[in-house]
């Protein structure tokens, strides 16, 4: 698991560490769960970023259905970048905004995520925004959001075999593989 705050490097980061961890031009996959086509210039030069700097013979999947797709797939290297985007398509997929905690619904999600990474059977990375880098959010959704993403961060982390802390392109050991 690959943490950082924002342009922090930490696809980059995770982009290097799993080919250098695989045979050369070794397939892998790479779960986008973000939306390409948002209407967003910015957002839209982000993930063309992204995409350039990946190799040619990696696949790319654009869709919030990470767990399905770990499982029809389970010995594919696999990046999903990232889990913050996920978050927020769960979270807009039933309606979780609202209210006191989180919709049963993305309780569900997220559990079925963690089964998911918890059983894959091969190298798999995946990147999140770290919480707490910056100001306390101003809106109710923001505050949400926060939240939500720092105890998901916390409960995969728990399930992953190492966590490093992505600072100025820079990994730091958080939870190293040996731990």
């Amino acid at each position: 698991m690959v943490l950082g705050g924002i342009r922090s490097g930490k696809s980059r980061w995770a982009e290097e560490a799993i080919v250098k961890s695989l045979a050369p031009d070794q397939p892998v996959r790479y779960l986008a769960p973000g939306p390409a086509g948002s209407g967003d210039a910015d957002w839209a030069h982000r993930v063309a970023e992204h995409r350039d700097r990946r190799p040619a013979h990696w696949s790319t999947v654009e869709t919030d259905r990470i767990a399905m797709q770990l499982r029809e797939s389970p010995y594919t290297p696999t990046l999903v970048d990232d889990l913050g985007v996920w978050l927020t398509c769960m979270l807009d997929r039933h309606h979780g905004w609202d209210g006191g905690s989180v919709t049963v619904a993305v309780s569900d999600e997220i559990e079925d995520m963690l089964g998911a990474v918890g059983a894959f059977p091969s190298r798999l990375m995946l990147v999140s925004p770290e919480v707490g880098l910056t100001v306390v959010p101003a809106t109710a959704s923001g505050r949400r959001f926060a939240d939500e993403l720092g105890t998901l961060n916390q409960r995969m982390a728990a399930v992953c075999d190492r966590v490093v802390l992505v600072v100025a392109g820079q990994a730091v050991p958080i939870k190293p593989s040996d731990a």
